[in-house]
């Protein structure tokens, strides 16, 4: 399957949630450049992609099972529910397995290995900070410890100001 096609998926999966829709295309925007811009190779360009479009995939359900999206529970409940999600297309295991520890991640700081994993942390995260309107400082603080790319820097830089 290509992009487009799991976008279409995840956006019929979504249900008409707004919020969520436009939550993950900002993520999967984000992470799309950030890769391009670090030149990633064609697999692991799409293996970002493809989890930037899932990451989020578990919330719903969260926000039901637990009466919130907490980051612990999504990871938890992320990772076997995009592996369903992902079980009718033609993917290989070795992506649906990489795609579902990013997802399974996604919020984890600490062991980051991949450059997938890491474009994916700074993707979600400049999402995150712009809608929980985080202020430059708290920002400016969290890019010093955690973003690791040239371009996921640059961008957040513009972004916001910084």
């Amino acid at each position: 399957m290509t992009i487009p096609q799991l976008t279409e998926k995840m956006i019929a999966f979504s249900k008409g949630d707004i919020h969520d829709i436009e939550h993950f295309m900002k993520v999967w925007g984000y992470a799309k450049t950030i890769g391009e811009l670090e030149a990633l190779d064609e697999g692991t360009q799409f293996i970002l992609e493809l989890a930037a479009l899932t990451h989020d995939i578990a919330c719903p359900l969260c926000r039901e099972k637990y009466g919130s999206s907490i980051w612990s529970k999504q990871e938890e409940e992320g990772a076997p529910m995009v592996r369903d999600f992902l079980a009718d297309t033609s993917l290989s295991p070795a992506i649906i397995d990489r795609v579902a520890y990013l997802v399974g991640h996604h919020h984890t700081l600490t062991g980051v290995e991949g450059a997938d994993y890491q474009i994916l942390i700074e993707a979600d995260y400049m999402v995150n900070a712009a809608e929980k309107g985080l202020g430059k400082g708290e920002i400016a603080a969290f890019v010093a410890e955690h973003f690791r790319t040239k371009s996921g820097i640059a961008l957040i830089k513009s972004v916001f100001g910084l």
